[in-house]
C-alpha cells in the first residue's frame, strides 16, 4: 500500500531499483532505457517507474538530495515494497587524481561525517561497504562495455559547500577517490535491512584539478554509468 512518501501499489517495485538523486534524471533513465516503462508514484513530484531491460524487471525511483531524503525512499522501498537490489546511480566530485573526469567510481566502502550509521551502530563507527556479488558484476560488466572505471572508497558528506578546511586534504591522505552525498546512507540501510546495494557514479567534476562537464559531457557519461548498473544488475540476476 502506499507509505507517507510512494504512492505506488504493493506490486509496483520490481526487486532491483536505480536510485538517481535527481526525479528528472530517474524520468530520463525510464525513458531512454527501459522498455515499457510506466509511472507509478510522484509524490512531491519524486519520481518512480518500472519496466524491463534485456528481459529483466527494473524499477527507478529518485531519492532527492542526500542521506536524509535518500533515507525515506530507500526505507520504504525496502520495507513496504519487497525491493532487494538497490543501485545508487549519481555524480560525483573526483578526488584521487587516478580518477579522471566523466569516468565510473564504483564504491566499494564509503566514509561519512554523516551520524546516520554511528546512530545505528550505537555510536561506534561502521564498516559501510557494497554488496560484492552486485560489484563484481558491476566491474564485469564495464569491462565488457570498454568504459574505464575505478573500484574503492568514497566520501559521503552531509554538507556540500563542506565547512570542514581541510577535508579536502583528509580525503586525499586517506585515499579516498571521490566525494558525494548518498552512498554511506544507502549501504547502511541495506545491511540493516538485509538487502543488497551498490553506488556506481560518474565524476562530474574534479575538486584538485578544478575541471568539470558540460551539460551535454555529463549526459553522455551518465548513460554509461545507467548501462554499467543496468548490465550489472542482468549478471548478477543470471548467477
Amino acid at each position: 500500500m502506499p507509505t507517507p512518501h510512494i504512492s505506488a501499489s504493493d506490486d509496483a517495485f520490481a526487486e532491483a531499483v536505480l536510485l538517481p538523486g535527481d526525479p528528472l534524471r530517474a524520468q530520463y533513465i525510464a525513458e531512454s532505457f527501459l522498455d515499457g516503462a510506466t509511472q507509478i508514484t510522484n509524490v512531491r513530484n519524486m519520481l518512480g517507474f518500472t519496466g524491463a531491460y534485456k528481459g529483466m524487471p527494473v524499477s527507478v525511483m529518485g531519492t532527492g538530495m542526500g542521506v536524509p531524503s535518500a533515507s525515506i525512499y530507500i526505507t520504504e522501498l525496502v520495507r513496504n515494497y519487497g525491493v532487494k537490489r538497490l543501485v545508487r546511480v549519481g555524480s560525483c566530485g573526483g578526488i584521487s587524481t587516478d580518477v579522471g573526469l566523466r569516468e565510473i567510481v564504483i564504491a566499494i566502502g564509503a566514509g561519512t561525517d554523516s551520524g546516520v550509521n554511528r546512530a545505528r551502530y550505537g555510536g561506534w563507527d561502521y564498516a559501510a561497504t557494497a554488496d560484492y556479488e552486485l560489484l563484481a558484476a558491476a566491474v564485469a560488466a564495464a569491462k565488457t562495455s570498454g568504459h574505464t572505471v575505478h573500484v574503492g572508497n568514497v566520501h559521503t558528506s552531509d554538507s556540500f559547500y563542506n565547512p570542514v578546511a581541510d577535508a579536502l586534504a583528509i580525503w586525499q591522505r586517506m585515499n579516498v577517490l571521490a566525494v558525494e552525498m548518498e552512498t554511506a546512507g544507502l549501504y547502511g540501510i541495506a545491511s540493516e535491512e538485509g538487502v543488497r546495494a551498490l553506488a556506481v557514479l560518474t565524476v562530474s567534476d574534479h575538486l584538485i584539478t578544478s575541471e568539470e562537464t558540460s551539460s551535454s559531457e555529463r549526459e553522455r557519461s551518465f548513460d554509461d554509468m545507467v548501462l554499467v548498473a543496468l548490465d550489472a544488475l542482468v549478471v548478477d540476476h543470471g548467477q
